[in-house]
């Protein structure tokens, strides 16, 4: 909270000072929202939706494989047993 109260006093400060007009205040809190957002992405380790697929089609044909391989093995006990 702190740190909110920092800028907007600072934000305040600029526009006594006129540093600032609606255009490069809209810019600057434009920029500080995105910042605060990739810093909160990076924290949760998110990935993108793109990404996010590729590794569920991996998974899902690593899956099938093992099924495969088990169903395989099975198969070759079972025969195995009979003898």
């Amino acid at each position: 909270m702190e740190k909110y109260n920092k800028l907007l006093g600072n934000i305040t400060e600029m526009f006594d000072k006129g540093l600032f007009t609606s255009k490069n205040l809209k810019k600057e809190v434009e920029d500080s929202i995105k910042f605060k957002m990739e810093v909160i992405a990076n924290k949760l380790n998110l990935v993108r939706r793109e990404e996010f697929e590729i590794q569920k089609k991996m998974i899902e044909k690593l899956q099938n494989d093992l099924k495969k391989i088990k169903l395989k093995k099975i198969k070759k006990t079972t025969k195995a047993k009979k003898f």
